[in-house]
């Protein structure tokens, strides 16, 4: 395992888990707004060995009970099932976070009951998909299909959107509603930072915010982080 990164304890990433979070090394996208930029490339010098966080884990594995695998994109390492079965191992439960690319890989996990949380990010409208995951030759159809894996599963799952002023209309969140039915889903507004591809990008306003949330109230599965449904 490629891993960049890790966040000790979090008691919010994994829903009613305390969990540890690693980050994997590379991705398959590269966003304009994505605030991990440093793990897009493949290859890095400052890897962490996979043994460190396997030892943490059996550390602390009477406090933590989940492991969240983050990235980059954590399907595109080869040995994922190998480490997620030392992580099993261990007693904690796993949440991976994913783009939904690699749908042959999620399937597998899913079947063999690797994975006990996923949570997918969508970009945006299937139509704007190319411009706001950065990648113009995209399989949409991999996105499709794994959005329809995660629907028609009995695995705890959720889909998020990190919405930008520059690239998401409401109609954009509309569409997206119809494609994942009625599971959980998350809109985050985006934050800017010194690692984020494009500086130019904004987030919305509270004000524009607000306004969403309130024509969202319609669909109770749908959320804005940091607002409360009215």
């Amino acid at each position: 395992m490629k891993i960049a990164g890790y966040e000790k304890l979090s008691l919010q990433d994994f829903p009613n888990h305390i969990s540890c979070i690693i980050f994997t090394q590379g991705c398959n996208m590269r966003c304009p707004f994505c605030q991990n930029s440093t793990l897009i490339p493949h290859n890095s010098n400052n890897l962490i060995n996979e043994e460190e966080i396997l030892s943490y884990l059996k550390a602390r594995k009477n406090i933590l009970n989940g492991l969240t695998i983050s990235g980059g994109e954590p399907t595109l390492q080869s040995d994922l099932e190998d480490f997620i079965d030392k992580v099993k191992e261990l007693g904690l439960k796993i949440k991976l976070d994913t783009n939904g690319l690699n749908t042959t890989i999620l399937k597998n996990l899913i079947k063999k009951n690797k994975v006990d949380y996923v949570a997918m990010d969508i970009k945006n409208n299937i139509n704007k998909y190319g411009q706001t995951s950065g990648v113009s030759n995209i399989i949409i159809q991999n996105i499709l299909n794994s959005i329809e894996l995660l629907k028609n599963s009995k695995i705890e799952h959720e889909f998020r959107t990190t919405i930008i002023s520059e690239h998401h209309t409401l109609q954009d969140i509309l569409e997206i509603i119809k494609l994942i039915g009625s599971s959980k889903y998350y809109l985050q507004n985006f934050k800017n930072s010194e690692y984020v591809l494009d500086k130019n990008l904004t987030s919305f306003t509270e004000e524009k915010l607000n306004l969403w949330n309130k024509i969202l109230k319609d669909y109770p599965n749908v959320y804005i982080r940091g607002l409360e449904k009215e």
